[in-house]
């Protein structure tokens, strides 16, 4: 790549040309894709050896960059109060999936995995890149996470199009997973 270009221009290039993205969040580094990129989310499902059922988180800066992805309408406020004192942080809720969602993101779910970052460089990758990103684990099914970027690198090598510097936050595991709709933990 080349050095003298702007890191958030060969982010956005990569995501253009349909490639995986990696950058750390607030315990592992993430390995993503624009959300409506089904090519891009099918390499990613590939390379994880990740079954389409399961459906996949997506990350953002706020919670505007999710609703074309979560049905607000179906979010009563007493609900409403307990999504938004989770954000920002290391929390990923379950929340209703819009109808327009496709199979590729919510798995076989009506709800979708969302979570409103509190780790800021991937906070500004979003805000930079005006998207919300699908984010999982940067490794292998049944691998450990990856932590740094140049871990990503030597494993992933040629699979992922653009490498984030930088530290992964303090969190010792991956997000808690929770359905605030029926208090369920999903993970965590």
């Amino acid at each position: 790549m080349n050095q003298h270009v702007d890191p958030l221009i060969q982010a956005r290039d990569a995501l253009r040309e349909h490639q995986l993205i990696a950058y750390p969040t607030e315990a592992v580094f993430g390995l993503g894709c624009a959300p409506y990129d089904e090519v891009a989310v099918r390499k990613l499902l590939a390379l994880k050896q990740r079954d389409i059922s399961k459906g996949l988180i997506l990350i953002a800066a706020d919670y505007s960059q999710l609703l074309e992805y979560v049905d607000d309408n179906k979010i009563g406020q007493d609900v409403r109060f307990k999504v938004f004192s989770h954000w920002p942080g290391h929390i990923t809720l379950l929340l209703p999936a819009r109808a327009d969602v496709p199979r590729f993101l919510k798995g076989d779910h009506d709800t979708i995995a969302v979570r409103v970052t509190a780790h800021e460089p991937a906070r500004q990758l979003c805000r930079a890149l005006g998207t919300a990103l699908v984010s999982t684990s940067a490794n292998l099914s049944g691998e450990p996470p990856l932590t740094t970027a140049q871990a990503v690198r030597d494993a992933f090598a040629d699979d992922v199009g653009w490498i984030m510097e930088g530290d992964v936050g303090p969190a010792a595991a991956p997000s808690k997973i929770i359905n605030p709709l029926n208090n369920e933990v999903i993970r965590g």
